[in-house]
């Protein structure tokens, strides 16, 4: 009796003492549910779901009508963030689309929610736009002109038209057939167009310009070479980054046939020169006669 009295009284004890309670074997659907989603964020992991993860997932309007709301609040801008991605989009663009992919995670969507990038990328094409002004001797009014042509029409307008056709390209044709409950976001493909489009705006908008006069203008073979060497390459990485932008959503298929482009580049570049074309001063002279 008293070595019985002595268990019981340990039993509990322990279970007084004890800091956790023990797992249950039979488990409820709902619990088996929370348990499934939160191992499902780290694929496995024991941690626990960081207090920035959304479970739900906001509609469009929701996250553009957010988005707009953040353009005039400047002091809420990350745009150390915004600057470290432009520089990594020319030397590492994998390390950009990861941080998408870690976005993903943790607010439940892979397009941007902080509009900092798109403010540094209309602030360069303000410095751009100001260096053809200089280059083409533009007066203060065709000067105004040509900037709204670039931010409106050339970044936003076309943007706009790219992002929505290669949108529904790969909803409709590049959805994996185990994923057709999900799609591609909008506001994702607009980002990996201004992503695409940043290397080729500073290449062909603000590099050429300090060779143009002395050296690409020139009627020379080597000119005409490296100007349009300048175009394949920015052309190049406008392909490249779009496909590492599409490569990264786990519910595409295929997403190397962006790549398909790229071996035409030297087709193009061979027949532009078989042609006599310069095409950085085609671009000079549509510029400046668009703003005339």
């Amino acid at each position: 009796m008293r070595s019985q009295g002595r268990f019981s009284y340990r039993d509990s004890s322990s279970l007084k003492y004890q800091t956790s309670p023990p797992p249950s074997r039979a488990q409820s659907p709902s619990s088996i549910g929370s348990t499934t989603g939160s191992l499902s964020y780290h694929t496995g992991s024991p941690l626990p779901t960081p207090i920035t993860h959304r479970h739900d997932c906001m509609t469009a309007a929701a996250k553009r009508y957010k988005y707009l709301r953040r353009l005039l609040k400047f002091r809420q801008m990350d745009f150390e963030f915004a600057a470290w991605q432009m520089v990594y989009l020319f030397i590492s663009p994998q390390k950009v689309y990861r941080n998408f992919q870690y976005r993903k995670q943790t607010k439940a969507q892979f397009a941007r929610d902080d509009p900092a990038f798109v403010v540094l990328l209309c602030f360069w094409l303000c410095v751009t736009s100001a260096g053809f002004a200089v280059v083409l001797k533009l007066s203060f009014g065709s000067f105004l002109r040509f900037l709204v042509y670039t931010v409106c029409v050339d970044t936003l307008a076309i943007g706009i038209i790219v992002a929505t056709v290669l949108w529904a390209v790969t909803n409709h044709y590049m959805i994996k057939p185990t994923c057709r409950d999900q799609d591609v976001e909008w506001g994702y493909a607009f980002d990996v167009h201004l992503n695409a489009y940043f290397p080729p705006l500073i290449i062909l908008h603000f590099f050429q310009l300090f060779f143009y006069h002395v050296f690409i203008s020139q009627n020379w073979f080597v000119s005409r070479l490296f100007g349009n060497l300048l175009w394949v390459f920015a052309i190049g990485y406008y392909i490249y980054i779009t496909f590492l932008g599409y490569s990264a959503l786990p519910i595409l298929h295929q997403p190397r046939m962006f790549l398909y482009a790229l071996p035409l580049l030297m087709v193009f570049l061979v027949v532009s020169l078989a042609l006599g074309m310069n095409l950085c001063g085609i671009l000079m002279d549509f510029y400046y006669y668009r703003v005339l």
